[in-house]
């Protein structure tokens, strides 16, 4: 028989630490406020008194506070979450760090978020799976606009639990008249916002008082710690598993033909084998056979937890879809009323598609011009065509598919989405989805008994739609009016709609604001795509400055029925030509947003025909361009 050896008791001393951990509930939470208002030494304090700090970190930890040269204290705590070089050169938090601590009764996820206003998308990416929120407020200054701010949002979020952390309470004296007064302008506040109930608690981060444990600097306070009260805080963690089943489907587990498990994690609810359960949105019914883990079969799984479940029948479902309680399933649209939190640099722009991902759904989405913008100081709702940076408004989206969701303020997983930039790939947005938008569920396609191919059959001719694309003064309007006549001469059914002439009629109320520019082309889009329908062949002579919205227009039509032309020319020439006298008005600032001049034009990385200008006469290019769509038509 072998000894017993130290590295055995090791490992189990391991085992036990990590069992005992593992029955212990998690709290998420963030810390908020405006800028310097002690969050960063805040966080660093909790970690320190929680006893989380390794000796060779507190080490460091004294090495750098010598380093960075803190005012009269041994330790700056903030250094332990400032990580980054740029923050601690500044003195402020940028990114949003995490942090993970334990005390005896509880497990913490803790971020810290930027305090600066053009950081509330990072606030707005910590407060998203957030349990509770730590509002810090400097003591000698009150609630500020970013306090408000910041509750706006985490209440925005979902966040139910908030904690008024009145911190820096040593250098007003520990007064409590101090703490009295900016409890009750705060509860003035989020009574506003709809923040029935928050927990106002004095601290001061750099000295510990009321951090880990009371202090007689603040005798008057009865309450509980900061940490009494982030251990004993109800969090409703159960709120998800008390709901309907629910699990998003995140991949198809297809190791060998004997087996076929549907993994995700359980969003809401509570599954076991033998339940109903229904496959939304296909609608289709079987049960659970087995929930299949690592460790092997459970008889029961949570909210929370990751599983593999299998099913009694062969039915139809994949990523993306959701396996619902059957009795009572989420709904499914394509359009809704959302809230929308902007995280780009470039302002939103309405009528541009956006890639939407809720959960391991992804829909190709636009966004209407927003209903409304929130001034997140006053709570006021002003009027927006698009929203900048950082603005929080309420807009429709309308999807390319129907997706499974539920409201958010019931699900953050079926509720919460981003939108991402088709282009560059980044991320754009956050939002909501309020609710399902009515004729989302009442419009249906009519089934019409013609149809495009008999249309087309009747008029000889393969639809097509030639899209001219170029600079003012390309001479689009031009070659696509010769192009017109020429198949006019051939007994050809065509229209061409003009760019100048669509804006007398079908879009005289659009300006050229870039969010203008993304709407005028939806718009012409759609008619081409309705005409083509008919039968036509449509030539379309517009600048079309942007890739996106072209591409949004290929999308719509038939594989093969956009034809991408771009008239090209140097911004020189375009300019000499100047027949209209644009250029001339754009320089001398009387026409705003022209393009190549203060506004930009994305040229075609690989259009369908190239045309250019300075090697090629009007004439000879629609020559090419009949040539090349007659030859197409017997392909």
């Amino acid at each position: 028989m072998t000894a017993y050896q130290p590295d055995d008791l090791i490992r189990t001393d391991i085992r036990a630490y990590l069992a005992q951990h593992e029955q212990k509930s998690l709290l998420r939470f963030i810390t908020c406020g405006s800028v310097d208002d002690g969050k960063s030494t805040l966080i660093g304090r909790l970690l320190y008194d929680s006893k989380q700090i390794f000796e060779d970190q507190l080490t460091a930890l004294e090495a750098d506070s010598k380093r960075v040269g803190t005012q009269g204290q041994a330790i700056d705590f903030a250094l332990l979450v400032d990580g980054l070089a740029a923050e601690r050169e500044q003195g402020i938090t940028i990114d949003v760090a995490y942090r993970f601590f334990a005390t005896e009764k509880r497990k913490f996820i803790v971020a810290d978020t930027p305090g600066h206003e053009q950081y509330t998308r990072n606030m707005v990416t910590g407060a998203s799976t957030a349990d509770l929120a730590v509002i810090l407020v400097d003591a000698r200054k009150g609630v500020l606009t970013q306090t408000r701010r910041h509750s706006f949002l985490a209440h925005l979020l979902g966040v139910r639990n908030i904690v008024l952390a009145i911190n820096k309470m040593d250098l007003v004296h520990y007064d409590r008249a101090v703490f009295d007064r900016i409890r009750l302008a705060y509860r003035a506040f989020a009574s506003e916002i709809g923040v029935t109930d928050f927990k106002a608690i004095p601290v001061s981060g750099l000295n510990g008082d009321n951090i880990a444990a009371p202090t007689q600097n603040m005798a008057w306070y009865e309450g509980p710690t900061l940490i009494e009260h982030l251990e004993t805080v109800p969090v409703d963690a159960d709120r998800e598993a008390r709901g309907p089943f629910r699990l998003p489907v995140q991949w198809v587990n297809r190791p060998n033909l004997d087996f076929r498990g549907f993994a995700g994690t359980i969003a809401a609810g509570a599954v076991r084998p033998g339940d109903a359960v229904r496959i939304v949105p296909s609608g289709r019914t079987t049960t659970v056979d087995r929930i299949v883990t690592f460790d092997g079969d459970l008889n029961e799984a949570r909210a929370g937890q990751s599983v593999t479940v299998t099913l009694a029948e062969e039915v139809d479902c994949s990523r993306g879809d959701v396996i619902a309680a059957a009795g009572d399933p989420p709904e499914t649209a394509d359009q809704f009323e959302a809230t929308i939190v902007w995280m780009a640099d470039e302002p939103m722009l309405p009528g541009r598609a956006y890639v939407l991902q809720l959960g391991t759904q992804t829909a190709s989405a636009t966004l209407r011009t927003p209903k409304y913008q929130v001034n997140v100081n006053t709570l006021e709702q002003t009027a927006a065509r698009t929203l900048e940076l950082n603005a929080i408004g309420v807009a429709t989206l309308a999807l390319d598919r129907p997706i499974v969701f539920e409201p958010y303020e019931k699900s953050r997983e079926l509720g919460g989405f981003i939108l991402i930039d088709k282009g560059t790939n980044a991320t754009v947005a956050a939002g909501m989805i309020r609710f399902a938008l009515r004729r989302a569920a009442n419009v249906h396609r009519q089934h019409l008994d013609v149809t495009r191919e008999r249309r087309a059959g009747l008029k000889n001719q393969r639809p097509a739609v030639l899209w001219f694309t170029g600079l003012s003064g390309a001479g689009k309007s031009t070659i696509a009016n010769l192009v017109e006549t020429k198949l006019a001469r051939m007994n050809r059914h065509t229209f061409l709609l003009d760019g100048d002439n669509v804006r007398h009629g079908l879009n005289r109320d659009l300006g050229f604001t870039d969010a203008d520019r993304v709407e005028n082309i939806r718009r012409v889009g759609e008619v081409a795509r309705l005409m083509t329908d008919a039968g036509l062949i449509v030539l379309t002579a517009f600048i079309s400055p942007f890739r996106a919205e072209r591409d949004l227009v290929r999308q719509l039509m038939a594989p093969g029925e956009f034809v991408e032309v771009h008239v090209d020319t140097t911004l020189a020439a375009a300019e000499a030509r100047d027949v209209k006298g644009l250029y001339a008005k754009a320089r001398g600032g009387q026409l705003a947003n022209f393009t190549g001049i203060d506004s930009p034009y994305e040229a075609p990385e690989a259009p369908d025909l190239h045309v250019d200008t300075a090697t090629e006469s009007a004439e000879d290019a629609a020559e090419r361009i009949v040539r090349w769509l007659l030859e197409r038509e017997e392909a």
